[in-house]
C-alpha cells in the first residue's frame, strides 16, 4: 500500500493512504503541540488492533459473543537497548468460552499479521526519485530471474518475459502497480490483489499454480480491463472528455436516434436486434452512455467484428456496460491465446449458469484420472487436512464443453462453495477451478459461503447468477450432490496450438447456433473482447430498459448541484425520484456514477436520505418525519449519523404537535445528544443549515478526491490513445 506523507504545521503530518487521511504529532515534550499520537504510538496501537481482529473473525466465524473479551499490549522496553522490546498482549475471556475455543483464540492472536512482519523482519529501502507517481515495479517486489523461462500451458511466452512485457506497459502509461496482498494457504496455489497506487478503485486479483503464474494473472487482468475500459464501468469521465475528439475510443461512432427516438439504423445487426429489442420497447435514448452522458452527441457506439464474415458491426457502449460487466474479456501473450482465454470464461459462466439453473447433478473425476495431475492433487489435499471436503467434477456436459468443476464443503457452517474453470485442456481448467476458489481467500473467509438449498426458485434466480459471477458466493442446489449424476464422465482434451483451441472453442458456438462479436486490442499490450449475444450477458437483456444505468443522467447535475437548486428545481428533483420508483436504500455512488469518499455524508448517502435532506430544506416536515422512521429502522450509517436523525426524529415529533413546545425539551435534547447534534438538527428544521453534512460539490467534481483519482487515471489511458490515433 502506497502512503504519502504531507508536512504541516510545526511537527504535525499528515499520511494519506486509500480514503484515510491520519494525522500525527509529537507531545509537546518533544515540541510538538500534542494533537495527535505519534508515529511509534501509531505502531504500538497497530500491533494491539491487529491481535483484537483476529480475535473477532475467530468469534464472528463461531458466533461466539465478544461481550466480556478484553484486549491490551504493553510495549516492555530494554534499559539498555530502547530498540529491544517485548510486546506483551493479554487477553481477558469469560469462563462461557470453552477451553477449546480458549486455546482458538490464544492461536488467532498468533496470526496477527503485524505480528508476523515485525517477527519477519521488514526490509527499509531508502531512496530519492524524481517522482514519486512514477516506476511502476516499485511496488511487485517479486522480480522473476531473466535469464529463467518458465513455461505453463496455455501460454506461449515465458512467465518472466510476460510480466516484464506487462510491466513496462504500464510504465510507460504512468501507473504505479502496487501488491497488496499474497495469499498461499494449500500447496500449489497462489493468489494475489494488485492496484493502481494513484487510483486503488483500478484493482485486480490473480491466481496460479505459483507465484509468477499469479502475478501473470494479476497483471494480465489489469491490461485487459485497461483496454476495454472496464476499471470506469458506470462512471462519470467528467465534462472535459465528455466534450473530447473521442470518450472511449479513436474509433468510436456516434449515431443519434430518430425523431421519435428511434434506434439508428447504424447500431447492432439483425441477429442482435431480434436479442436485444424483440418487442421493439427499447428506444434510442435507452442507450446513451452513462460516462458522458453527453445526450446531444447521441449514441457512443464502438464496432466489433462478426466472426462468421468479419463484417464490422457497432455496439452501443452502453448496452456492452449494463449487460456484459467483465465476462468476454481478456490479455494474452498473442490475440489467439487471448481469444482462447476469452471464449473460455465465456464457456465457464454459461455452463456454470445451465448447471446451477437446471440442477444439473455432474459426474465426479475418476481418482485415477486426478492422480495425472499430482500438483492439483496436493492442493486438493491441504484443503481436506484443513477439514474442508473437496468434491471434483466434470462440467463438460458430456464433453461438449472445457470446464470442470471443484466443489468444496465447510462442515463448520453447512456451507458450500462451488468454483468452476475452463480451458482447452483439462489440467488447466481443472488448475483454474481450484486457484479460483481460493483466490483472495483465508479459511476464515470459507466460512462466508452460503447453505446448499431445495428451493429451486432461490437457485434461479438471476441475481443468484450475478452473485456467482461476482465472486462465486451464489447458493447452489441440494440436488447438485445427487449420486445419480445427469452426464458421463469424458476424459475430454480440446486442447492444442493457441490458434487450433481458438478455432475450437468458436466451433462449440457455431454449433449451439450462436454468434460472436469481437474487438481486437494492440496498441497498450494485447487484449480482445468478445460478445456472444444471449449467451455471455450477466444481466437481463430487460435491463436497457427497467435499470439501465443511464438513468444517472436524469439525476446526476441536480444531486451534484443540489446546495445550489431553488425551490422549483429540488421539487422537480424530488418529484422525479419518487416517480421513478427507484429503491430508497439505492446508494447515491450507484445511482449518478460517481465515487465520494466512503468516510463521508455523500460516501454514504441513500435516496432515502436524499430525499430527508430535500424535505428538510424544503421545509415539508410531515414528508421528512416519515422517511426518519424509515431511516432509522433500516438504514445502516454511522454512528455519528444516527445519532442526528433520532435528534431529528424526536424534535420533529415536537415541532409537528400543536401542543408540545420545543423550549420546555431543548435543554434535555441537548443533554441527550450533544450540543453540536442539536444545532445541526434545529438549523436543518428552520431553514438555517440545508443538506448537513454534505459538502458542496458540481458537474466540475470539485472536492471528490476519490473520482478525481479515478479520472485522472482514466486520462493516462485516454492521452496515450490519442497518441497512438495521431501517429498512425
Amino acid at each position: 500500500m502506497e502512503i504519502k506523507v504531507n508536512f504541516l504545521d510545526n511537527l504535525r503530518l499528515e499520511a494519506k493512504f486509500d480514503d484515510f487521511t491520519v494525522i500525527a504529532d509529537q507531545p509537546i515534550r518533544y515540541k510538538g503541540d500534542g494533537s495527535a499520537p505519534g508515529p511509534f504510538d501509531y505502531f504500538l496501537a497497530s500491533s494491539a488492533l491487529c491481535a483484537a481482529y483476529f480475535v473477532k473473525v475467530y468469534c464472528n466465524a463461531r458466533e461466539i459473543s465478544t461481550d466480556g473479551i478484553r484486549l491490551s499490549q504493553n510495549n516492555i522496553v530494554d534499559p539498555e537497548n530502547r530498540y529491544n522490546q517485548i510486546f506483551k498482549i493479554q487477553v481477558e475471556l469469560p469462563e462461557s468460552i470453552s477451553e477449546k475455543d480458549r486455546e482458538g483464540i490464544i492461536r488467532s492472536i498468533d496470526r496477527c499479521t503485524v505480528k508476523k512482519v515485525v517477527q519477519t523482519g521488514p526490509e527499509f529501502q531508502i531512496e530519492v526519485v524524481e517522482n514519486l507517481d512514477e516506476d511502476a515495479q516499485a511496488m511487485l517486489m517479486l522480480s522473476p530471474d531473466a535469464n529463467s523461462n518458465t513455461f505453463i500451458l496455455g501460454k506461449d511466452l515465458p512467465l518472466e518475459q510476460t510480466i516484464a512485457n506487462m510491466t513496462s506497459i504500464l510504465a510507460d502509461l504512468g501507473m504505479k502497480i502496487e501488491i497488496s496482498s499474497w495469499r498461499n494457504i494449500v500447496p500449489n496455489v497462489w493468489s494475489l490483489h494488485i492496484r493502481d497506487a494513484a487510483s486503488p478503485m483500478c484493482f485486480t486479483n490473480g491466481k496460479g499454480a505459483s507465484k509468477e503464474s499469479a502475478l501473470c494473472s494479476a497483471l494480465g487482468e489489469f491490461i485487459e480491463r485497461l483496454n476495454c475500459n472496464f476499471f470506469y464501468n458506470d462512471q462519470f469521465f467528467g465534462e472535459e472528455i465528455a466534450n473530447a475528439e473521442f470518450v472511449h475510443y479513436p474509433n468510436e461512432k456516434w449515431f443519434k436516434p430518430g425523431e421519435n427516438d428511434e434506434l439508428p439504423p447504424e447500431i447492432l445487426d439483425e441477429y442482435c436486434l431480434e436479442i436485444y429489442n424483440p418487442d421493439g420497447e427499447l428506444c434510442g435514448s435507452h442507450l446513451i452512455d452513462t460516462n458522458s452522458g453527453n445526450i446531444e452527441r447521441g449514441i457512443c457506439s464502438l464496432p466489433f467484428k462478426r466472426h462468421s464474415d468479419g463484417e464490422t458491426v457497432y455496439f452501443p457502449s452502453n448496452l456492452i456496460e449494463n449487460l456484459f460487466l467483465s465476462n468476454g474479456m481478456s490479455a494474452g501473450n498473442n490475440l489467439f491465446e487471448a481469444k482462447v482465454q476469452c471464449l473460455s470464461e465465456i464457456f465457464e459462466r454459461a455452463v456454470k449458469r445451465q448447471i446451477i439453473e437446471q440442477e444439473i447433478v455432474l459426474p465426479d473425476v475418476p481418482a485415477e484420472v486426478l492422480a495425472k495431475y499430482p500438483s492439483i492433487v496436493a492442493g486438493i489435499k491441504g484443503l481436506e487436512e484443513q477439514g474442508f471436503p473437496v468434491v471434483v467434477k466434470d462440467a463438460s456436459l458430456g464433453g461438449q464443453f472445457p470446464v470442470m468443476c471443484v466443489t468444496l464443503m465447510n462442515p463448520k457452517t453447512g456451507g458450500v462453495f462451488a468454483s468452476f474453470g475452463a480451458h482447452p485442456s483439462q489440467e488447466v481448467a481443472l488448475e483454474r477451478s481450484l486457484t479460483e476458489l481460493l483466490q483472495g481467500r483465508s479459511f476464515e473467509g470459507l466460512n462466508d459461503v452460503p447453505k446448499p438449498t431445495f428451493n429451486s426458485l432461490a437457485v434461479q434466480e438471476p441475481e443468484n447468477f450475478v452473485e456467482h459471477f461476482i465472486d462465486s458466493t451464489g447458493v447452489i442446489s441440494w440436488r447438485f450432490f445427487s449420486a445419480k449424476h445427469d452426464y458421463e464422465f469424458v476424459e475430454w482434451d480440446f486442447s492444442g496450438t493457441n490458434e487450433e483451441e481458438c478455432e475450437r472453442l468458436f466451433a462449440i458456438l457455431a454449433k449451439l447456433g450462436k454468434e460472436a462479436y469481437v474487438a481486437e486490442f494492440t496498441d497498450l499490450g494485447v487484449a480482445c473482447r468478445i460478445l456472444v449475444p444471449d449467451y455471455s450477458e450477466v444481466y437481463p437483456v430487460e435491463d436497457l430498459i427497467w435499470d439501465n444505468t443511464n438513468k444517472a443522467l436524469q439525476y446526476r447535475s441536480d444531486i451534484l448541484n443540489i446546495h445550489n437548486l431553488n425551490e422549483d428545481e429540488l421539487v422537480d428533483l424530488i418529484e422525479r425520484l419518487e416517480e421513478s420508483q427507484l429503491d430508497n436504500y439505492i446508494d447515491i455512488i450507484t445511482l449518478i456514477g460517481v465515487e465520494f469518499d466512503e468516510n463521508t455524508v455523500w460516501g454514504q448517502l441513500t435516496i432515502l436520505e436524499l430525499k430527508i435532506l430535500s424535505y428538510l430544506a424544503l421545509g415539508d416536515l410531515e414528508e421528512a418525519i416519515e422517511l426518519v422512521e424509515s431511516f432509522l429502522q433500516y438504514n445502516n450509517n454511522t454512528v455519528a449519523r444516527n445519532l442526528f436523525y433520532q435528534a431529528m426524529h424526536a424534535v420533529l415529533e415536537v415541532a409537528l404537535d400543536d401542543d408540545l413546545e420545543i423550549e420546555d425539551y431543548i435543554h434535555n435534547f441537548r443533554r441527550m445528544f450533544g450540543e453540536q447534534t442539536m444545532e445541526a438538527v434545529i438549523g436543518s428544521i428552520n431553514g438555517d443549515i440545508r443538506f448537513y453534512g454534505l459538502t458542496p460539490t458540481s458537474m466540475k467534481l470539485e472536492g471528490l478526491d476519490k473520482h478525481l483519482r479515478l479520472i485522472e487515471s482514466y486520462k493516462k489511458l485516454h492521452a496515450a490513445r490519442a497518441k497512438i490515433a495521431v501517429n498512425k
